[in-house]
């Protein structure tokens, strides 16, 4: 979906427009009614946030079944864990 702007809009939700363009959604930035810019995430970016929320996926399975057999996993483990699942 594209979403056409006015800069003058922009400048007013930048924030909640980026984030619209980080989810997917192309925007258009307008300048006297005629297109300027086009503001759209890097897939990249897009990747490597899947990538770190199926991480925290595994990592929060991994505790739930840790805590089924009566174990814990102190901070340090997680931050171990979470920073496998980056690479």
């Amino acid at each position: 979906m594209t979403r056409h702007i006015p800069i003058s809009e922009f400048k007013d939700h930048t924030s909640e427009l980026v984030a619209a363009a980080e989810n997917g959604e192309e925007i258009v930035i307008t300048r006297h009614g005629r297109p300027a810019v086009v503001l759209k995430a890097f897939s990249d970016l897009a990747d490597r946030r899947q990538k770190a929320r199926e991480a925290m996926d595994r990592i929060l399975a991994r505790r739930e079944q840790m805590r089924a057999a009566g174990m814990t996993a102190t901070i340090e483990e997680l931050i171990a864990w979470k920073n496998e699942g980056q690479r």
